[in-house]
């Protein structure tokens, strides 16, 4: 197999006109991949990806073809159709954190988006929101994109179809999850175009990498959420006084056992099943 690209996370390799798509267990934080892995992660993500795909495959098509791949990748990765990749970064929010709530505090807008006075640190919005980004390349920082920017990189027509799945992802997501007590705070999706121009759902959905996962039974607004996602990893980092740029932290041991059993426990609370 050819290797096409190394990402963050994932590594994509062509086998004759499929993809095989592997999930490592490295691991990011702001746009920086950290040197140590986190145990079985690639796992995780790729058979939760795979539960999600199940879950939402009524609203958007998905470009899983099986789960016949290599044995040196059995159980992270998956064989799947090629795309050709919206330019745009999906995101849907619910709950105002991370960088919306830095440039709601800064501006009142997100994404170009006018939120109501008054919002604190976690607070549930009125309505989900579609807040875009530009897809940086390794080590670079996506941009907020306002719908605006969306329309003059895709056309009208498709950066309403973008909202429109995002935002149906990220509802059915949100109501699943919190059947199981759990608040999903945002999301980001990735969608491609397939042979016939239609819009297909890729690479991962409703991760711990693509997602913030709130446990429902501790949310107070007013205050940084406990999570099931990789949260206390970005947390640590922050703590670091680490400038956000390559190259980025060691992990210390007793974060990445706590990192790692954040995803079993969203795994396992998600889908119902013993990891």
């Amino acid at each position: 197999m050819e290797l096409l690209h190394s990402g963050k996370v994932r590594d994509l390799y062509a086998d004759g006109e499929d993809l095989i798509l592997v999930a490592s267990d490295r691991v990011s934080v702001f746009d920086v991949i950290l040197p140590t892995p986190i145990p079985d992660k690639g796992a995780i993500l790729t058979q939760l990806s795979l539960w999600w795909f199940e879950q939402v495959a009524d609203l958007v098509p998905n470009h899983v073809i099986s789960q016949d791949v290599p044995p040196e990748f059995a159980g992270r990765a998956i064989r799947c159709r090629r795309l050709k990749m919206v330019p745009v970064e999906c995101v849907a929010r619910g709950y105002l954190t991370g960088s919306g709530l830095r440039d709601y505090e800064a501006t009142g807008v997100v994404s170009g988006i006018t939120l109501p006075p008054g919002l604190v640190e976690s607070s549930q919005l009125a309505e989900p929101i579609f807040t875009p980004s530009t897809k940086g390349a390794v080590g670079e920082h996506d941009e907020p994109m306002t719908f605006a920017e969306v329309v003059a990189t895709v056309g009208e027509a498709t950066a309403e179809q973008l909202r429109d799945i995002t935002l149906a992802v990220y509802r059915r997501g949100s109501e699943i999850a919190a059947e199981r007590g759990i608040l999903i705070a945002d999301t980001k999706i990735e969608l491609g175009w397939d042979s016939s121009s239609q819009l297909v759902l890729a690479d991962e959905v409703l991760t711990p990498d693509c997602a913030r996962f709130w446990p429902a039974d501790d949310y107070l607004p007013g205050k940084v959420q406990d999570s099931f996602d990789k949260q206390p990893l970005r947390d640590w980092a922050v703590g670091l006084g680490w400038n956000k740029t390559a190259p980025g932290p060691s992990i210390p041991p007793d974060i990445v056992e706590a990192t790692r059993d954040r995803y079993v426990a969203a795994y396992e609370r998600l889908t119902g099943r013993t990891w």
